[in-house]
């Protein structure tokens, strides 16, 4: 993949974490999902859980990737960009590689995946 060793990815959710955030964004995501603020969860997630095409796609990638909601990722990380975001991990500390603007742009988890190796999986990052 071409990816500089010791990195990994961090995958950040415009979301927050907790049952109660979980069940209101399934409620959203069911009511009212064209208003739903987080598009890594509407392309990597179902209802209830991750959809397999993109656990697949994770579990393919030779780099360990992290997953974590906007508050569990504000308490670890100083992160001023917008979200949801993809950051590569790396001793120097987290790099943006894929911004909210170019994740909303993928209308499926294929053009997310497809992004993911391209801005995330090489080595010019």
């Amino acid at each position: 993949m071409g990816t500089k060793a010791g990195a990994s990815l961090v995958f950040i959710y415009n979301a927050d974490s907790g049952l109660f955030n979980t069940l209101t964004d399934i409620a959203h995501k069911i009511f009212s999902p064209e208003t739903y603020g987080c598009a890594l969860c509407e392309i990597s997630h179902g209802y209830f859980h991750m959809r397999g095409e993109w656990k697949d796609f994770i579990d393919s990638l030779d780099i360990p990737c992290e997953f974590l909601h906007r508050d569990e990722a504000l308490a670890k990380y100083t992160i001023s960009d917008e979200l949801p975001a993809v950051f590569l991990q790396q001793e120097s500390g987290l790099k943006l590689c894929l911004s909210a603007k170019q994740i909303q742009d993928c209308s499926s988890a294929s053009e997310l995946q497809k992004a993911v190796m391209g801005q995330c999986c090489t080595d010019s990052k």
